[in-house]
């Protein structure tokens, strides 16, 4: 069963179901799997891959500068191990703001991962991409260096924090996820 698309930006969530219709179209099934994320979850991603000291540091920056519910996601994600995910810490994914959703490629009934695999002449990620880019949309695919193939976002920006202040994002995270308000 599709993940549900509730908690995406509607504007986002109609330009993602377009995208996949036309994937579709050109013979490429693309599934969602991965949209709307709360800090926890990414902070687990952005710790799969780093070491205690890196932690430990972007804890202490986000301290200093008052992004004290940032600075907890990251703290309670726990030890995380695994290959690196992401080079976003919580907040600073348009996941964590509905505006981001990664697919992935469905071929044969299961879940096809490989971005060099070719059917009928292309490999579905990259149709993906570059249909996601005609509708204006950004990506992961596309970007100069991580490239994350199942990605797609609203934003043109790299992160959130080409917008706002941590202050901003620490704020905004906390009024959505915070259960304890």
């Amino acid at each position: 069963m599709p993940i549900s698309l509730a908690g995406l930006v509607p504007e986002f969530a109609s330009s993602l179901e377009n995208l996949i219709a036309k994937c579709k179209d050109k013979g490429y099934e693309m599934r969602p799997n991965n949209g709307l994320r709360t800090p926890l979850a990414q902070a687990k991603l952005w710790r799969q891959s780093r070491s205690i000291e890196e932690i430990t540091a972007k804890i202490d920056e986000f301290k200093s500068q008052g992004a004290l519910f940032l600075a907890n996601c990251i703290a309670t994600a726990g030890p995380q191990h695994g290959d690196h995910a992401t080079n976003a810490p919580p907040g600073f994914s348009w996941h964590q703001w509905g505006e981001a959703m990664d697919c992935f490629w469905v071929l044969d009934g299961k879940a096809e991962w490989s971005t060099t695999k070719q059917v009928d002449g292309a490999n579905a990620y990259h149709v993906f991409a570059d249909i996601g880019s005609s509708l204006g949309l950004t990506p992961g695919g596309h970007w100069p260096k991580f490239k994350d193939w199942p990605h797609v976002q609203l934003s043109k920006h790299d992160s959130p924090a080409a917008e706002k202040s941590l202050i901003e994002i620490d704020d905004a995270m906390k009024k959505k996820f915070d259960l304890k308000r």
